[in-house]
């Protein structure tokens, strides 16, 4: 089935806000490894990291094969004051574990909140295979911080 302008201009925002979100989660989660004493749970952050790249990238070039071109920003106010915040507790100098891994999993839980929408935003069939298992992968990876946060906590 043909997706309208309309369908489509909303499915290409709601894949923005996936690829912004992937941005901030590499961000996030190389500055919370960096910071980070356990060594186990820092190679797996600094892993995951590589791995928003890698997701990116394959975005990008499915999104080129799919013929859809450049996307414009749409991102919302709620968006960058949540990414202020998260940026202001990694950049503090007294940030404890549970601060550093507080704003990983509030990273991972955004960007499983970008998936989901983008997924229901009904992108083109290669598009929404692909959307589908990154999100699996990044919902996975939410559920390891958001554990190692209760352990923390």
């Amino acid at each position: 089935m043909q997706q309208s302008s309309h369908e489509m201009e909303q499915s290409c925002s709601a894949i923005y806000s996936v690829m912004q979100s992937l941005i901030d989660s590499q961000q996030a989660l190389v500055e919370v490894g960096e910071k980070l004493e356990d060594q186990n749970l820092k190679q797996f952050l600094l892993t995951e990291s590589l791995k928003r790249a890698e997701f990116r990238a394959e975005l990008e070039s499915i999104l080129n094969r799919e013929g859809v071109g450049n996307l414009l920003e749409s991102g919302t106010e709620p968006g960058h004051v949540q990414r202020a915040l998260a940026d202001l507790r990694l950049r503090s100098h007294e940030a404890g574990f549970h601060a550093l891994i507080s704003a990983a999993e509030e990273s991972e839980f955004a960007a499983c909140e970008a998936y989901t929408r983008a997924i229901n935003a009904f992108p083109p069939t290669p598009i929404l295979r692909l959307l589908a298992s990154q999100a699996s992968h990044i919902q996975q990876t939410h559920e390891f911080v958001k554990a190692a946060s209760r352990r923390a906590a």
